[in-house]
């Protein structure tokens, strides 16, 4: 396991030692499921910019153009579009 001295603003140290306490947590638990956190949405965010990139709008249009033009079955469904 590797280690690394953080600095912290004093305002974001306080607000992390009260939400290790709320969470019942330690410091280094909260600081690293953080980290764990920002990781994945980052990470995330460039799958999906991959995954856009190599999508073919012509095809998807093809697809959607195969899907019936109905109302939904439910009610609750319906897209309230204004």
């Amino acid at each position: 396991m590797s280690q690394y001295a953080l600095r912290l603003p004093n305002s974001l140290m306080e607000a992390a030692r009260r939400l290790a306490k709320e969470e019942d947590a330690s410091m280094n638990q909260l600081f690293v499921t953080a980290i764990a956190e920002k990781i994945s949405a980052l990470d995330t965010v460039n799958l999906l910019h991959e995954r856009a990139r190599r999508s073919d709008m012509i095809k998807y249009q093809s697809i959607l153009d195969l899907v019936p033009n109905t109302l939904p079955i439910h009610e609750d469904d319906q897209l309230d579009i204004r």
